[in-house]
C-alpha cells in the first residue's frame, strides 16, 4: 500500500484556516463590509465565559492573521491555561473590519479546541493517584487530527499515536487476517525495520497469555470488565520490570474511569476525549 505525505503542523494549520475562510467569508463579509467606515481600527478581546482550559490560540491567531495582517494578536492565556469566566485570552487590534470578519472562525477553532482540552482536564483529574495516565485515539476529526491532538497534550493527556504510520497496533481484524495473535505479531517482527513499538489488542485472559509471550511493548485491553483487568494486571506483573505496558479501551467514561484506572493499568484510552468534546464557552468582544 502506497503511503501519504503529512504536512507540518503549521502547515496544516494554515491549509485549515484559509478553508475555513473560504466557506465563511466567501466572496465577501458583505454585513461588516456595509456597515464599518473602511480604514476604521479598535481593539477586541476574546473572552472566557465558563471555566475552561485554552488550547487552539495559535489557529485562532492565524485567522486574524490570514483575515489581514494588519492586525495585531496578543496572547494573554496561552495553550493549557486555565480560564475562568470573563477572563481574556486574546487581545486583537487593527482595522475593524477585519476583526470582525475573523471572528467566528477564530472562535470556532478556539471553542473546539478548548473544549477538548477541558474535557481532557477533566479525565485526567479522574485519575489522579491512581498512576494510569488518560490518552487519546485515532477518532478525531478528519483534517484537524494534530490540532485535536495538541489540544489533548493541553489538556494534560497524552498522544496515543499521531497516524498509522507512527505505531503499530495489531488489532482483531488484523489478527483475524494474519491467523492469530503469533502469526500476526511474527509477520510484524519480520517487517519492522523502523522499529516501531508494538501494541496487540486482545479481549480475553487466554489471548493475554499468548501476548505476553511476544514480547511486544504494550498490550490493549479491549472492553474487558473489572475483574478480568484486575486479573491481567496480576498476570502482567509477574514479568516484572520487563513487562509490557497495559492499556485500557472501551465503555470509558467519566462515571466509569476511576475504577478502571484503580485497577493497576498504565493507561486509559478515551475516544471522547476528541469526538464528544462539548465547544468550550468563548466571545469575542469589541472593546
Amino acid at each position: 500500500m502506497s503511503g501519504f505525505s503529512t504536512l507540518s503542523p503549521l502547515e496544516n494549520i494554515g491549509v485549515l484556516v484559509r478553508l475555513a475562510l473560504a466557506e465563511d467569508v466567501g466572496p465577501g463579509d458583505w454585513s461588516t463590509d456595509w456597515t464599518v467606515n473602511s480604514g476604521r481600527s479598535g481593539r477586541a478581546t476574546v473572552v472566557a465565559k465558563a471555566d475552561v482550559v485554552i488550547a487552539g490560540v495559535e489557529a485562532a491567531m492565524a485567522v486574524f492573521e490570514v483575515v489581514d495582517s494588519a492586525l495585531t494578536v496578543d496572547t494573554v492565556l496561552g495553550d493549557g491555561s486555565r480560564a475562568g469566566s470573563g477572563d481574556v485570552v486574546l487581545e486583537v487590534t487593527g482595522p475593524v473590519a477585519g476583526i470582525l470578519s475573523g471572528e467566528r472562525v477564530a472562535l470556532n477553532f478556539l471553542g473546539h479546541l478548548s473544549g477538548i482540552a477541558t474535557l481532557t482536564r477533566a479525565y485526567v483529574d479522574a485519575v489522579v493517584g491512581t498512576g494510569a495516565r488518560v490518552t487519546d485515539t485515532r477518532k478525531t476529526t478528519p483534517g484537524w487530527r494534530q490540532l485535536e491532538k495538541a489540544a489533548v497534550r493541553a489538556g494534560g493527556g497524552l498522544n496515543h499515536r499521531m497516524g498509522l504510520y507512527d505505531m503499530v497496533m495489531v488489532k482483531d481484524n488484523h489478527i483475524a487476517v494474519a491467523g492469530g495473535i503469533t502469526a500476526a505479531v511474527t509477520r510484524v517482527r519480520a517487517r519492522n525495520e523502523q522499529r516501531l513499538p508494538v501494541v496487540v489488542e486482545v479481549r480475553t485472559l487466554k489471548e493475554l497469555e499468548e501476548a505476553l509471550g511476544l514480547g511486544v511493548e504494550r498490550i490493549l485491553l479491549d472492553n474487558m470488565d473489572l475483574r478480568a483487568l484486575r486479573s491481567a494486571v496480576e498476570q502482567t506483573h509477574r514479568l516484572g520490570s520487563g513487562r509490557p505496558e497495559l492499556e485500557v479501551s472501551g465503555n470509558v467514561a467519566m462515571d466509569t474511569i476511576r475504577e478502571i484506572a484503580e485497577t493497576g493499568v498504565d493507561l486509559v484510552s478515551v475516544g471522547a476525549i476528541t469526538h464528544s468534546a462539548p465547544v468550550a464557552d468563548l466571545s469575542l468582544q469589541m472593546v
